[in-house]
């Protein structure tokens, strides 16, 4: 049952202890420092029609109302216990599960739990200037909502750290606040994380490729043994789908506006589509490169013995673990293609457990051709023969096995001279970025929308798309 009448909304009974409310209490306001400081600049005093969540029964998860983002309830809920599982993978299984951390697991749970709320704040900080050049006041408020849904997860984290950590989790709470993105002395703990936003089609990439492979961790951890941080998860997931949505239907926009000014010009050249201020095709596709690879490395190294040690702990699963057959994994082993050292390919029989990353990035990828299919059947039925595609794997990697070893999109070896060459064949140029960013003006009418974007089919919660979803603009 929540309880949204306290200072934070919860159904994790806070009332009843006193010293954790207090402790998070007093966290609040420099939460709140932090937002008005490095969140979404010079809108905190607009009206947003926002989803909040005040429980996690379907009638309370998503409730809609026009709210300003520093008085936004920012609540703690974590999904309800289930009391038939147990734990359900490596070598604890069928066991209990844990409600509180066993002593020896201690500082690799929360080493886990800093890294995914580490990544919450970041994303705000990372896209704080984007509201100046929202293409529609839908996507403006869209924006709002997936920036104060990650300030929600933040605090999902942040309950964890304080309830179970101690002292150590109070410390690491603080920190969490005390990094900053791009940060040169101070940065955030995922390179990802680091680099600016600046424009609206990577960040429709991002929400669509690196708020992907935040589901994937989520669904991972969700299967934790420690049933607290599992329980977390999975609520964090209703509210991560709309953030892929928001890239999915973000980019299938931008791809449908482009396919309109091909048919207006009679043209699929990308220099003329540039003039009639649409973005082409073939810079869409480098961008897709770009973040696809990018997201990729977020999973860590595909040969790893940390994720061989969090699966056979009870720590960290497999996404969907109870659709696997094998939950132990003590004698199978995938098939891993890594680089030789004659310059070609070698494939590697690599124990099950140790491939664990690699696991949930093949899930992943397979997630992400969904999207594509939707985008090129768009491009069929304008009747169109190029299609986009995700690179190969082992492009523009810098974790893994192929990390630093330079190949093509298709994933054949080259030089590092002939990358360095080519490169603008495959990746943004700085021509790109220049020009996609030149499009980046604000609309700030109700209605209305940028000319390089189409509108969505349909708007928020049964209002149209014309709807003033942001008052006050």
């Amino acid at each position: 049952m929540a309880m949204s009448g306290e200072r934070i909304p919860n159904n994790v009974e806070l009332g009843s202890d006193r010293v954790l409310q207090r402790a998070l209490e007093q966290w609040q306001p420099r939460f709140l420092d932090w937002w008005t400081g490095l969140g979404p600049t010079d809108f905190q005093d607009r009206d947003v029609y926002l989803r909040t969540a005040i429980s996690v029964d379907t009638k309370g998860w998503a409730t809609f109302d026009y709210v300003k983002m520093p008085d936004y309830r920012w609540g703690i809920f974590l999904a309800l216990p289930d009391a038939e599982r147990t734990i359900g993978f490596g070598d604890e299984l069928g066991k209990p599960l844990w409600q509180q951390i066993p002593g020896e697991h201690r500082s690799t749970l929360r080493r886990l739990i800093v890294t995914q709320g580490d990544t919450e704040p970041a994303s705000v900080e990372q896209q704080r200037l984007l509201g100046h050049t929202a293409p529609s006041l839908y996507d403006l408020r869209n924006l709002f909502q997936v920036n104060v849904e990650e300030g929600r997860h933040l605090w999902a984290m942040v309950y964890l750290l304080h309830a179970f950590f101690g002292r150590d989790g109070r410390e690491e709470a603080e920190e969490l606040l005390g990094r900053h993105s791009g940060d040169p002395d101070n940065p955030r703990i995922l390179g990802t994380f680091n680099e600016p936003i600046d424009e609206w089609l990577s960040y429709f990439m991002f929400t669509f490729f690196t708020d992907r492979d935040g589901k994937f961790q989520l669904k991972s951890l969700a299967e934790s043994s420690f049933d607290p941080l599992a329980r977390t998860c999975r609520f964090m997931l209703t509210e991560e789908a709309y953030h892929m949505f928001v890239g999915d239907t973000g980019i299938g926009r931008v791809v449908k506006r482009t396919l309109e000014v091909m048919a207006e010009l009679g043209s699929d050249d990308p220099d003329r589509i540039r003039a009639a201020g649409a973005i082409d095709l073939p810079t869409i596709q480098r961008y897709i490169n770009f973040w696809f690879a990018s997201s990729l490395d977020l999973f860590g190294s595909d040969i790893s013995s940390n994720a061989a040690a969090y699966f056979a702990n009870g720590i960290k699963g497999r996404p969907d673990e109870p659709r696997f057959a094998d939950h132990s994994e003590t004698e199978s082993r995938l098939s891993i293609d890594v680089p030789d050292e004659a310059g070609g390919v070698r494939t590697d029989a690599v124990p099950m457990r140790n491939a664990m990353n690699e696991v949930m990035r093949i899930a992943y990828v397979e997630d992400c051709e969904r999207g594509l299919v939707r985008w090129n059947r768009l491009i069929e039925r304008a009747g169109y023969a190029v299609r986009l595609r995700l690179p190969s794997v082992r492009f523009h990697r810098t974790i893994g096995s192929w990390g630093g070893t330079p190949t093509d999109a298709e994933g054949n070896r080259i030089d590092a001279a002939t990358f360095a060459r080519r490169q603008d064949e495959w990746l943004p140029s700085p021509a790109d970025r220049a020009f996609v960013k030149s499009l980046m003006r604000p609309v700030t009418e109700a209605g209305k929308i940028a000319g390089w974007i189409a509108p969505p089919d349909r708007g928020i919660k049964g209002l149209p798309f014309a709807h003033d979803y942001v008052r006050g603009n």
